[in-house]
């Protein structure tokens, strides 16, 4: 398939604006364009066909199963989209006055409402734009937290799990803190003893989502909020993996005082490649006064944004957040209603089940009852055959599915991180195990087959050592003047690039 430079062609065009008689902007000297932009010039046709093309070699959630363990990719109901585009939804503008936005605000303060119960606590904002996001505000929150305390000097330091998603010692780093690493214990649980001796009055707060990574829920939760609660420290939950517990435990419960969700996950939103997503925070009574503003309130029937809050971290994002996101997911727990639960419960099920069909052919870590994801290992087969959980992942593409996560979590040798969600049949699970004990078959009668998959895909196995040392980053317009057009190919970048 070519290029859409390649079928670029001078003085073509899809459509044409007309020329409006208005001002020309001033741009400084210095972000003035010394020469126009080089955009492909194609014709309409050409244009649709192209992107049209491009669709087919698509793989996603509408086209097959996507069991990515942690990323929670399950499939989101047509329904959700056909809310999301109603006129008065759609068509809202960021600067809409309260009065013409009052349908906004009520299901925005529902939502809250609702994520309030889900989590156990009182107080919830949905402005952070993404789970990162959220994770960063939550720490904002203990941050403001502590200097209200006249300790913000003092609690320096914040503790994560061995097993955390990689954004969790990102956002310690960002919010100013000193990153402790905690340890797994035996049963895949945080190791206990070992929290007792990193814990001390320097500790802010622990970062943690329960069930973890490996798919497990902390057998000694209650104990781990103990330790930190009685060194005066904060405990922050990971929510990436709420889609096992909604309406079965509470993380406020727990003993969790902070809470982010990742509403793309749990609670449909079509997501990857970076967004849209939304990270709602929630929090215990007494950290509610640090929530980002504007907060949304209500008076009797009227809603409103509410500005009037002189403890607020301030704004983590423009505006309130993404709004079409909160419009999915209200929809989405919603159409659960009252049985919200059922959701958890199918996921779990779905993620034994599949364990059950597996747990024989490749390596369980931790020999326990998972939650709605777990964790395989397919080190046997590479001390065997010299089949990695890369050439697993690769192979399984043949078969038509989409590769799960591997490599993490990263304290597993060889991992493969499944997570099947609710949403999926027991014909499509079968389809997959069986794909996947066909494959560790293979391992051992043909093991050259699945080191050169996929064998069947537009793109084969790529040399992932030579792309990134000859990274090819960008088209060389400055070095060859005649792809002004459109380039034929692309060219290496320079060192350093």
């Amino acid at each position: 398939m070519k290029l859409v430079f390649e079928k670029s062609r001078p003085g073509r065009r899809a459509s044409a604006l007309p020329r409006v008689e208005l001002p020309a902007p001033e741009v400084p000297d210095g972000l003035r364009r010394a020469r126009p932009p080089r955009l492909p010039e194609l014709s309409e046709p050409e244009v649709v066909r192209h992107f049209t093309e491009l669709t087919t070699r698509n793989y996603g959630i509408d086209t097959g199963f996507y069991p990515l363990g942690s990323c929670t990719m399950k499939y989101n109901p047509r329904v959700n989209e056909r809310v999301v585009a109603l006129p008065g939804f759609r068509d809202l503008h960021p600067l809409q006055g309260e009065d013409g936005a009052q349908g906004a605000l009520e299901l925005m303060w529902r939502l809250q409402e609702i994520l309030a119960e889900v989590a156990g606590l009182p107080a919830v904002s949905l402005q952070p734009a993404a789970g990162s996001q959220g994770e960063l505000t939550g720490l904002f929150l203990m941050r403001a937290h502590f200097a209200a305390r006249g300790e913000g000097e003092q609690r320096d330091t914040v503790i994560t799990a061995d097993t955390a998603h990689g954004t969790n010692p990102a956002s310690v780093a960002m919010a100013g803190y000193r990153l402790a690493k905690a340890e797994t214990d035996a049963r895949g649980n945080l190791d206990v003893e070992h929290l007792r001796e990193l814990v001390s009055e320097r500790t802010a707060g622990l970062m943690l989502t329960n069930p973890s990574t490996l798919g497990l829920f902390d057998e000694h939760i209650e104990e781990v909020a103990q330790i930190f609660h009685d060194a005066g420290a904060l405990l922050y939950y990971d929510g990436a993996n709420l889609n096992a517990v909604c309406g079965i435990s509470r993380p406020g419960d727990m003993g969790f005082d902070i809470v982010h969700y990742n509403l793309h996950k749990t609670f449909s939103q079509p997501h990857g490649g970076g967004g849209p997503g939304g990270g709602p925070v929630a929090v215990r009574a007494e950290l509610e006064p640090y929530l980002p503003v504007p907060a949304v309130a209500r008076d009797g029937d009227r809603f409103r944004l509410d500005f009037d809050r002189p403890q607020s971290i301030g704004k983590v994002r423009g505006f309130y957040g993404p709004f079409g996101v909160f419009v999915r997911s209200y929809a989405y727990i919603r159409s659960y209603g009252a049985q919200l639960r059922e959701m958890s419960e199918v996921a779990v099920l779905n993620a034994n089940y599949l364990l059950a069909r597996l747990r024989d052919v490749y390596e369980l870590p931790f020999d326990r009852l998972c939650m709605h994801e777990f964790v395989l290992s397919a080190r046997g087969l590479k001390r065997a055959h010299g089949v990695t959980a890369l050439d697993v992942a690769k192979r399984l593409m043949d078969f038509g599915f989409h590769p799960p996560t591997i490599y993490f979590p990263l304290i597993v040798p060889e991992a493969l991180m499944i997570e099947p969600t609710e949403t999926e049949t027991k014909e499509t699970l079968d389809a997959f195990a069986d794909a996947l004990i066909a494959i560790a078959r293979e391992a051992g009668e043909r093991p050259e087959e699945l080191k050169g998959a996929p064998h069947g895909r537009p793109v084969g196995r790529l040399d992932e050592v030579k792309a990134a040392k000859r990274a090819i980053v960008k088209y060389g317009f400055d070095e060859h003047p005649d792809l002004a057009a459109g380039p034929a190919a692309a060219v290496e970048a320079p060192k350093g690039v």
